[in-house]
């Protein structure tokens, strides 16, 4: 069988080294298959985070080469293995231990959007629905939560800035209840200050690492940006408010 080269992190708490390893591959191979390989045979102390093996679960985020990817998603032949093949931890996100992050910033940020809130009825007293309508927010909830696009969004990658920007996924969470047909609820004050889209400049770095193909800057992000202007900055809708109270 032939053989390939690694460079994986190893490392706690921020701190680490690229270590090098060789191990014997197969067509069809994924990069998880190899890193369980060197856990097996060479690094029996390596962490890493993995469940499904199959692009469901989205466990097993990593950055291979420095691009965010599932490794077990990433063959081994679309990869040129002529140089050694680099394996780390997402860097948005406050390292654990090897190829293991913290994601639970994550799961807070989720409990901070409005949850889904159902419509007045029609006059009928039962909810009409167009199938366009339905059929729009389905591409959102292919979401696995691998957070990929969060790793690679600048504003958190780059900028830290965690705390004003809740990342493209939870975008994408939110579009997925306001675009609902059935929703009554109104997230626009929520995305401009406490989630910060603003400072999304939709360079559709996201969209590009998405395993599950979410369109998610043109679909998500925009027409989110859409509602937020219309609502804070439209002036007819300002004087419609006016009117109305």
């Amino acid at each position: 069988m032939p053989a390939a080269s690694f460079r994986i992190w190893r490392g706690k708490d921020g701190s680490g080294v690229f270590r090098s390893y060789t191990t014997e591959i197969a067509p069809g191979m994924v990069v998880l298959d190899a890193v369980l390989r060197i856990q097996a045979e060479e690094a029996t102390d390596l962490a890493i985070r993995w469940n499904c093996k199959a692009g469901k679960c989205g466990s097993c985020s990593a950055e291979i080469n420095g691009m965010p990817r599932l490794m077990c998603m990433t063959r081994l032949d679309s990869l040129p293995l002529e140089a050694p093949v680099t394996v780390e931890p997402m860097k948005s996100f406050p390292h654990i231990k090897d190829l293991v992050a913290d994601v639970s910033w994550n799961y807070r940020v989720k409990k901070t959007i409005r949850p889904f809130k159902p419509r007045i009825p029609d006059a009928d007293g039962t909810w009409h629905m167009a199938q366009a309508d339905v059929d729009r927010v389905q591409e959102f909830r292919k979401c696995i939560e691998c957070y990929l696009c969060q790793d690679v969004c600048h504003v958190l990658r780059e900028h830290k800035l965690h705390e004003q920007f809740a990342g493209p996924r939870f975008l994408v969470y939110t579009a997925a209840l306001e675009m609902h047909p059935l929703d009554g609820e109104r997230r626009t004050d929520d995305l401009r200050q406490q989630h910060g889209i603003g400072y999304c400049n939709i360079t559709k770095c996201c969209t590009n690492v998405c395993p599950e193909g979410i369109r998610i800057t043109d679909n998500a992000i925009i027409p989110l940006k859409e509602r937020v202007v219309d609502d804070h900055f439209d002036p007819l809708t300002k004087l419609f408010r006016i009117l109305k109270k």
